[in-house]
């Protein structure tokens, strides 16, 4: 046999291993699914570092090289990723907020059955950082009705960094904001802290809000999931959107499938704006989910002068609507009074969102 014969031999040989051990690497992904619907059956997580170091310890005592042990351990430990993430990926297929087809959307209706979120077009959600007043909620309540908004912020709890400050007016500001919105035909969105809140704020609030502290508060998602109302969640400060749509999942599954998700921004280390406005993160969870998808430009930004084109570039990247922090003057609000917008700079917003 030639030189040339015997290379080709071999080469033969490598290849029918490489078909022998990718039939078994598919074998072991299918054992692994199978593993992972048990799991899943049992509710316990996917990955077990216990089960992987009794694994990668049979190997190390098995191996009788050429290859180290560890390089036997690098090999396998990719092995053990690639059969984790095709089990994530197979359960994230199952969740419920999760996207389907193309076609498949959330559109989310309220009382008047005719404002829409959701359903392609860009709603507007908009209102003052919180509650102060009733004469600061109806000025800012007519200037809004007078452009057709049609959801006010009525924030009468605040969760503050700092616990002296401005905390909110409570249920009296709750009533304010009910007050105000039934004169001009609107709708009242506002946070929620904790779920014994839901049967007093319920006799006040349409769309619940759920606010980047709470976003994985698990306990008052899931009795979220039990009232009539739609849940507004934000992300949390620094949640991932698997993270983000595991937080809504709580609340579908629980059974209520009306839930808006809002992109607020999340922490990095640039200083020149609040948060760092995650615009790639909406498009991603359009493609991801079903739910419709809302911008906040006021907590991203933490700043008014940048609106304008933080609402265009929002409206471009085929998101389901805005929000907007609005005040009849920002310089005494008793919260954020750097990201309000004047009544003026909101109908120039409104004007180049029309342009838009």
């Amino acid at each position: 046999m030639t030189l040339q014969n015997q290379l080709q031999e071999l080469r033969g040989q490598v290849d029918e291993i490489n078909l022998k051990i990718l039939d078994l690497l598919n074998q072991r992904a299918r054992i692994v699914s199978d593993i992972g619907k048990v799991q899943a059956q049992l509710g316990t997580s996917f990955y077990d570092p216990q089960r992987e170091a009794q694994m990668l310890t049979m190997l190390e005592q098995a191996n009788q090289g050429p290859f180290s042990n560890e390089t036997i351990k690098a090999l396998f430990r990719e092995i053990f990723r690639a059969s984790m993430a095709l089990e994530e990926k197979e359960a994230r297929a199952k969740i419920l907020v999760q996207r389907k087809s193309p076609d498949d959307r959330t559109v989310i209706t309220l009382p008047d059955g005719v404002t829409r979120i959701g359903d392609g077009g860009f709603q507007v959600i908009t209102g003052p950082c919180a509650v102060e007043s009733l004469e600061q909620m109806e000025e800012t309540a007519a200037a809004l009705a007078a452009r057709g908004i049609k959801i006010i912020r009525g924030m009468a709890y605040k969760p503050r960094t700092s616990p002296y400050d401005f905390q909110g007016l409570g249920e009296p500001g709750l009533k304010i904001a009910r007050q105000v919105a039934n004169k001009y035909g609107m709708f009242v969105t506002s946070e929620i802290m904790d779920a014994s809140q839901i049967p007093m704020m319920s006799d006040y609030v349409d769309i619940f809000w759920v606010g980047a502290r709470n976003m994985q508060n698990s306990f008052l998602l899931k009795a979220l999931g039990q009232v009539r109302q739609p849940i507004i969640l934000k992300r949390g400060l620094s949640a991932t959107l698997e993270e983000f749509l595991y937080a809504a999942e709580y609340i579908v599954s629980s059974g209520n499938p009306n839930v808006i998700l809002i992109e607020r921004g999340i922490r990095t280390f640039e200083r020149w704006t609040r948060n760092t406005l995650d615009i790639g993160g909406v498009t991603v969870l359009k493609l991801e989910s079903h739910l419709p998808v809302i911008v906040d430009i006021s907590h991203s930004a933490g700043r008014r002068d940048i609106a304008v084109p933080l609402a265009r570039v929002a409206k471009a990247s085929g998101a389901d609507g805005l929000m907007v922090e609005v005040h009849p003057n920002p310089p005494v609000a008793m919260s954020d009074a750097k990201q309000q917008l004047t009544i003026p700079q909101f109908h120039e917003l409104m004007d180049a969102l029309a342009t838009a």
